[in-house]
């Protein structure tokens, strides 16, 4: 169930969809629940924000709910304690802000996202241009692809020592018109191979920096 079908929550419950999950869609807003009616299994106009209005619609037999809506504060949270209140066990909520996020948490969220904040981060570490992708874990691992660093060229992983001097560990390899293969202690790296690397992140954004 997705709550909100702005661009958020309308970019999960898309995502749910195409992978095969029956999703309901709930959206005060008449427009947006007709763009989404070919899409969804099933798509509701209705006010989240009640409880009893969440009973009639089934909502407590639904094992996760994703709370999409970030502009309106108050809706965002009493949707969330509605939810909470007629048991759903699984409630995802988005939160615009920190002060938003602790609120959806006391009120019943047991994970709180942020989107905006997330994606700050991720074009920050992208547009240095060191990096051409970067995940960042909540407890401060990182997963990144980036740039073989020349130290590494015409050496296999074992060689290079890249883990043991910088902390961080090659998950895999790309070349150019090759197939992804997962990195040994025997793999080659060569000019041009693209890293996947995990780490710390600040040991993994070190490492990226070298390329």
């Amino acid at each position: 169930m997705v709550i909100g079908l702005g661009r958020f929550g309308g970019a999960v419950a898309d995502s749910l969809a195409r992978l095969g999950h029956d999703v309901l869609g709930i959206d005060e807003n008449p427009d947006l629940v007709q763009t989404w009616a070919d899409t969804l299994t099933h798509v509701v106009q209705a006010d989240a924000t009640n409880a009893d209005v969440l009973r009639r619609l089934g909502v407590g037999e639904f094992g996760r709910a994703v709370v999409g809506i970030g502009s309106d504060v108050e809706a965002s949270v009493l949707t969330v304690l509605a939810l909470e209140e007629i048991g759903v066990t699984d409630i995802w909520a988005k939160a615009i802000s920190t002060k938003h996020g602790r609120i959806l948490e006391r009120t019943g969220a047991h994970h709180v996202v942020y989107p905006e904040a997330a994606m700050g981060e991720r074009v920050a570490h992208l547009v240095t241009g060191k990096m051409i992708d970067f995940i960042e874990f909540d407890d401060g691992f990182a997963i990144v692809k980036t740039k073989a660093p020349r130290e590494a060229w015409d050496k296999t992983l074992s060689e290079s020592a890249l883990r043991s001097r910088y902390g961080v560990t090659v998950v895999g390899v790309k070349r150019s018109r090759a197939d992804f293969t997962y990195a040994k202690p025997d793999t080659l790296i060569e000019s041009g191979d693209i890293l996947i690397v995990s780490g710390a992140t600040d040991r993994v954004e070190r490492f990226a920096a070298l390329s």
